[in-house]
Formats: C-alpha cells, sequence, structure tokens
C-alpha cells in the first residue's frame, strides 16, 4: 500500500472551502493519511502555492508528526499542549495561513505535500522557513504523497 493523503473537507483537485482560506477563518483544514511504510519513525507536511506571482509561496510546515499518528485535526496550530513544530511560513508565521491569492490572479493550486521519514525528529529550527524543512525532510523521505486544494479570489 502507498501513501495516501485526503482531507475531509475538500477532494484533490478541489475548491478549498473559504473558511480555510487567510481572508476567511483561516483554519488549518483536517487531513488523513493512510498507508505509511513500515518503518516510519515521523512525519512532515507543507502547503505551498507554486502560482503566486513571485514564485512559490509556502504556507505552512509542520514537522516533528509522530509515527502513530495517521492525520491532523483542523485547526492543529492553534491546540494548546505539545505536539508537532511548525516552520516560518512566508508570511513569516510559526503557523497555518491559508490561501490569499492575488483578487483577479485566476485559480492557484495548494499543494500539501506529506512525507514519511525514517528519523524520529527534524532538528531544524522553526525559523528555518518551510523551505529549508522541506530540503530537510527529504534527506529522510521514505515515501511521499499529495493532496491539491485550489483557490481563487474573483
Amino acid at each position: 500500500m502507498s501513501l495516501t493523503l485526503m482531507s475531509p473537507a475538500f477532494a484533490d483537485g478541489q475548491q478549498i472551502p473559504t473558511k480555510y482560506a487567510r481572508d476567511g477563518e483561516n483554519l488549518f483544514p483536517p487531513v488523513k493519511w493512510s498507508g505509511p511504510p513500515e518503518n516510519t519513525k515521523s512525519f512532515v507536511l507543507i502547503v505551498e502555492d507554486p502560482d503566486a506571482p513571485r514564485g512559490t509561496f509556502r504556507h505552512c510546515g509542520i514537522f516533528n508528526i509522530p509515527a502513530d499518528w495517521d492525520g491532523l485535526p483542523e485547526s492543529i496550530d492553534t491546540k494548546p499542549g505539545s505536539g508537532p513544530r511548525f516552520a516560518k511560513n512566508d508570511f513569516g508565521d510559526a503557523r497555518y495561513d491559508g490561501p490569499q491569492p492575488p483578487k483577479g490572479h485566476g485559480t492557484h493550486h495548494y499543494h500539501f505535500r506529506l512525507a514519511a521519514l525514517d528519523v524520529p525528529h527534524l532538528a531544524v529550527p522553526g525559523s528555518a522557513g518551510v523551505a529549508h524543512l522541506w530540503k530537510e525532510a527529504r534527506k529522510h523521505a521514505l515515501a511521499e504523497a499529495e493532496l491539491t486544494g485550489t483557490f481563487e479570489v474573483h
């Protein structure tokens, strides 16, 4: 079985609901996964928009997700207590910030990318940013899965 990623909030290739957009409630959408490789020790999930006017824009980076988890709940970034860590996104926040494409810029594609890792923790400072986090994660990736949602501001 291969690693798969899905969301109960939107189907692959479909519009992300406004409540998960930065101008909506800016909530992290719930995601679920299945089929991780047997020796998975942790997960990393990033959200990026390659359609941004100045190149790929990274909205979220979550790492050190425990191997026994099979998803992330809505608003994981606002839950109290210890849990996964967050890298600084391109808005400068160590949390999720949802879609916010420029008005009239057309449909943007938001790639939720999950990697199953062979290490329990990545020693990456949260301030390093999502791009650096993903680069480090890929060095330890056993498998990857992707879910794409769209968003457009008219």
